[in-house]
């Protein structure tokens, strides 16, 4: 009936009105445009077209006549077969040489349509629906952590169906955004693995360069040790001397490097920015910052022990004599 130019006219005028309340774009600055085409509606518009088509006189003759097809008249076909003009009666051959063409190619379609046709697919073509079975259900949970939630609730409702022996009301479910993410996120912690492996090796190499400095920084020191010593230093007291030092040395460079890397932020930002139009993408968290210094001060005092331990063995009469 969408052919029918007059008919159409009068369902528009006959039709109700809806608002349109709002319209949804993706945000300028998105990479990925998650929100397809479509119209979404309140759940009263659904109810009310669903009773309007189960209200209709079409609706009702195909559910009181399961086996005919209201679209054709004819039953439903059980074995689905292609026509076979041999398969006719004689009445029926007799029939069909007495049609014209347009009628004999009207005949041919109704027979074609009917022959692939069940009961299911007309009520899905004209829309009848039964709220008490829906074929899916979609869900938008605000955050991930709602996400989670939902997923768990479904599978300890999976999980009893399946003990009860129940498996026909297992829920079958796809969770778009938790295999996007998952897929995102193996690569990232194969990048990050690659990356953690880097900065071991810079740690350790890093590491055993500051125990060379101060063991360096010891033999250069060995006559202040010796006055030290003499003066009433004790050998912890010289041990302290040391690691204050490479504590000092560990937190300056952790600051440094923090605030190094806190500048470079800003013109990689406005770099990336102009290239992909995403904006704040490289940014160093306080207390990443913070837990970034502590590391570079443990691991610089760890360093320094072993120079520090040799600083405070040196006999005081030895370390005066050196030149």
């Amino acid at each position: 009936m969408s052919e029918d130019e007059e008919y159409m006219k009068k369902l528009l005028e006959e039709a109700e009105e809806l608002k349109v309340t709002g319209i949804i774009r993706k945000n300028e600055e998105s990479v990925i445009a998650a929100v397809t085409g479509g119209i979404g509606y309140k759940s009263e518009l659904k109810e009310y077209v669903i009773n309007k088509i189960n209200e209709s006189e079409i609706a009702k003759e195909q559910k009181e006549n399961q086996k005919i097809n209201v679209f054709t008249g004819l039953e439903f076909s059980e074995d689905q077969k292609s026509f076979d003009y041999n398969s006719l009666s004689n009445e029926e051959k007799a029939y069909i040489s007495s049609l014209n063409q347009e009628e004999l190619a009207d005949l041919m379609k109704t027979y074609s349509e009917n022959s692939d046709a069940t009961y299911e697919m007309n009520l899905n073509k004209l829309g009848i629906v039964n709220e008490e079975e829906p074929s899916g259900i979609n869900m938008y949970p605000k955050d991930f952590e709602s996400k989670e939630e939902i997923g768990r609730i479904i599978e300890e409702y999976n999980k009893k169906q399946r003990d009860d022996g129940k498996e026909e009301n297992v829920i079958t479910y796809s969770d778009l955004i938790g295999t996007m993410m998952n897929s995102v996120t193996a690569i990232i912690d194969i990048i990050s693995y690659v990356l953690i492996a880097f900065v071991s090796v810079s740690l350790i190499v890093s590491s055993i360069m500051i125990g060379i400095i101060t063991y360096i920084s010891v033999l250069e020191r060995i006559k202040e040790i010796g006055i030290l010593r003499s003066i009433g230093a004790s050998k912890k007291d010289i041990s302290r001397v040391f690691n204050a030092e490479t504590l000092i040395v560990g937190l300056t460079s952790g600051v440094l490097g923090i605030g190094i890397t806190i500048l470079i932020c800003i013109p990689v930002n406005i770099l990336i920015k102009g290239i992909t139009g995403v904006s704040n993408i490289a940014s160093l968290p306080i207390a990443g910052g913070l837990i970034l210094i502590a590391i570079s001060v443990i691991l610089t005092v760890i360093a320094g022990l072993i120079p520090a331990k040799l600083a405070a063995k040196k006999d005081p009469v030895e370390a005066l004599r050196t030149e």
